[in-house]
Order: structure tokens, then sequence, then C-alpha cells
């Protein structure tokens, strides 16, 4: 089955002899070796790039296992490519498997990695650079930091409804659902049945995920990482902060004394789960005083497939399934994404004027471009209608305002300019954002 993912590729065209390092990340299993040797060395060949002029080293088989050595493999690749007048693409695939070896003109200085290798490649006109990493060590941030500003980051994510809509086709609500339950993993696609992608899915975290960052991050408690995953997963589209993760965790496990869980410790474990492309923070902000809150915040899973796997497939609220789906689509767009914090003056229990917090889901924001979204599941009646359309009214500005809803299926703008429209159809409108 063939799975396109045009998004990204676009993406790695525009970065295309910038002279920069192009460093692929993303959460493990989402496509990246797919992206780069599948889908961009076709379209190399395809725009008259003959296939000796890309050179491809894969750490790890054991084929490519001596070039695991960064000073072996900028030898190899500057025999190939230096002093030649033809331009030549270098990939390099699970490149945290490179290991650091000691400085022979220095042994008891600092190691050399193969942050140093590519970044000697990069002195060669002729060569364009891309690279993909599958752990957390690849994963962490900490790579763009080590390039020193010399790098261009593609981050690829699990696909989005449109991607998976394009490669399974069929009835646009069926396909919603199934993705809505068990994500977008590309690999799931080519497993037989339901029990096989619950297995997949399930696998990831245990043998996948929660490993690399053990191993990692060096984790003495792994009892309290994984169930800080579980209350995250348990709590996507409600806010929450690392003191009342720390103080249920306690409470649960009873735990007391030296046993007991510090919030500061929670917090460093949802830095981790972030950092691997887990998670993502999404944070509350003040709209008309233009100030971020400190917490609490929320917290989106990049895949539903993997949150609702890591919770059994129980807890299926579509109201937060819904607000996770949109949150992810929004940042697979490009969008910057916080909560709308607005305030309405409304009387209080003893009848006096008070500023009542009031919510919008998402300020979606692309350059210049800001968009309101709420996402509601349903909206049966005056008083949820209300609900949903008072924050957006008090904004006080003039940026696009959307309600996304799964019991619509037109699209269509009520008497304020507010657009409401279905949930397939905005996932499937790339026009809109």
């Amino acid at each position: 089955m063939e799975i396109r993912r045009d998004r990204y590729l676009k993406k790695i065209v525009s970065y295309m002899w910038d002279g920069q390092v192009k460093v692929i990340t993303g959460i493990r299993r989402c496509g990246k070796s797919y992206l780069l040797h599948t889908i961009f060395h076709r379209y190399l060949l395809e725009n008259g790039v003959r296939d000796d002029q890309i050179l491809s080293y894969e750490l790890d088989l054991a084929k490519d296992i001596r070039f695991r050595d960064p000073l072996v493999l900028a030898k190899e690749v500057r025999e190939q490519v230096g002093g030649k007048t033809e331009q030549y693409y270098l990939f390099v695939d699970e490149i945290q498997m490179s290991d650091e070896i000691p400085n022979p003109y220095n042994p008891s200085g600092k190691a050399i990695t193969f942050y140093d290798a590519l970044n000697d490649l990069r002195s060669l006109p002729n060569l364009d650079i891309y690279v993909t990493g599958s752990n957390s060590k690849m994963l962490s941030s900490d790579i763009l930091t080590e390039f020193r500003g010399r790098s261009d980051e593609i981050r690829v994510n699990p696909l989005s409804f449109s991607e998976y809509y394009d490669a399974v086709g069929g009835d646009r609500q069926d396909a919603f659902e199934e993705y809505a339950f068990f994500g977008g993993m590309p690999l799931l696609l080519s497993r037989p049945d339901d029990t096989a992608k619950i297995n997949y899915l399930k696998s990831l975290f245990s043998e996948v995920y929660l490993k690399d960052i053990v191993e990692r991050k060096k984790i003495q408690r792994e009892d309290i990482l994984s169930a800080t995953l579980d209350l995250l997963c348990s709590s996507v589209g409600s806010l929450t902060n690392p003191n009342n993760i720390a103080n249920s965790l306690n409470s649960k496990q009873k735990l007391s004394g030296e046993n007991t869980v510090a919030p500061n410790t929670v917090k460093s474990y949802i830095g981790h789960l972030s950092d691997a492309y887990l998670f993502e923070e999404c944070r509350r902000y003040d709209v008309k005083g233009k100030d971020y809150f400190d917490y609490p915040n929320k917290y989106y899973c990049s895949d539903l497939g993997l949150r609702n796997a890591r919770i059994g497939f129980r807890q299926q609220e579509m109201t937060h399934i819904m607000e996770n789906i949109i949150y992810n689509d929004l940042r697979i767009r490009g969008c910057e994404v916080d909560i709308g914090i607005v305030y309405s003056s409304e009387k209080n229990k003893s009848g006096e004027l008070a500023k009542t917090p009031r919510e919008i889901d998402f300020i979606a924001t692309r350059g210049s471009k800001k968009t309101y979204i709420q996402s509601a599941y349903a909206m049966e009646n005056e008083a949820k209608s209300l609900a949903e359309n008072k924050p957006l009214s008090l904004t006080g500005d003039s940026f696009p305002k959307i309600i996304v809803r799964s019991d619509i299926r037109k699209r269509w703008y009520d008497d304020n300019g507010i657009l409401n429209i279905g949930i397939v159809d905005f996932l499937l409108d790339d026009t809109i954002i």
C-alpha cells in the first residue's frame, strides 16, 4: 500500500542545497526512514539524479557497521565526493548508532562524534546531507543544538487523517472512526486485523519508547515514569501539572517517606516523554493580557492509537479524543498552538460582577495569521451552543473563528461569521488554516 507524505517531501525539497544538515526527527516508527530512502530517493531519481550519486549508509545493518566510526564515515564520503564536480546526496540512517571514538591526535581530549563528522562534510560544496534516527538519543532536540545552527529540522509525525484516508479510502466516517481508535502509525496499515494492530501499538511503548528513555536518561524510578505516562494518557484534553500528577501518584500508590514522588521528578519525566515526541505541552494564553500562564496546562499525545493502547482502549471519551486529533492536525499543518483564555463579567453568587475565565480550545498561529478554534463533539441544545460561542465573542479582534463538530456534515457560517464545520471535513481541507 502506497503512503504519500507530500507535505514532508515538499519541505525536504525546499531545503535542498541550502548548506545545512537536514535532520529528520520524530517519534519512532512514524516513517522517517521511508520518507528518506523511498519517497525522497524516488524523487531524486525522477528528477535526473543517478543512483550512484546517492550515498546511503544504514548504520543499524551489518553491511555498514564499520561506518559507525565517524572518522571512517567521513573518510569514505570524502573519497567518493571530494574533487568531483557532480552533485552528491548523503543519506545516513539510524545515526544514533554512530560510536564516540577517542581523538587520535589527543586521546585524553573530547571524543569525536558523528556531529564532528557531519559538520566536517558540510564543507564539501557538492554534497547535500540528510540524516535520520530512531531512538530518543537521536530524537532529542539536543541534536539541533549540537549542529550549532547548521541544520534544518524536518519534523515527521504519524499519519494525519488526510494522509491516512488517502491511503485507505472508503467511507470517510468509517475511516475517521478507525483512525480515532487506532491512530496513524504507518505500519498499522499492513497489520492484518484488529488484534495485530493492538499488539503492535502496545509493544511500541513496552519494547521501544520506554526502553529508549530509561536507557538514555538512566531513569531510576521506571515505575514512576510508567505511571506518569499512564496519567498523561488518561488526562489528554484536561488541565494538569506536575504537582497534581505527583499528588495523584503518591495517593494511589500510597507512597511515603523516601519513596514519595516529588513534583520535580514528575516534571523531569514529562520532559523526557516530550523530548521523545510522545507528548506535547499546550500552554494557556491570556488573549487580551498577551501573556502565558505558568500552570496548569494540557498535554496531548502525538498519536491517539498509542494513547488508546496504553490505557487498554478504555476511556474512549470522544470529546477528548477529537480535541487531541485537532491539536495534532494543527501542529502537522505547521501552526503554533495555545489554549486561549478570555474573561467575561458575570454576577457571582453574591450578585456582584466578577471576571469569569472562559476557555478557547485552541489558538492556531502560523506566521501573522491567527485562528480561534473550538472543538465541540456535539451542540445538541442552546446552552451548549452558547457555551461554545461565548468565548469566541470575547476575543475583541476579527481573526477567523471556527467550531469543529462531529454532529454536522455540511459547513456553514452563523450570524457572527463563525464557521461551523464537521470534524472529517475540517481534517481533509488543508485550506482552512
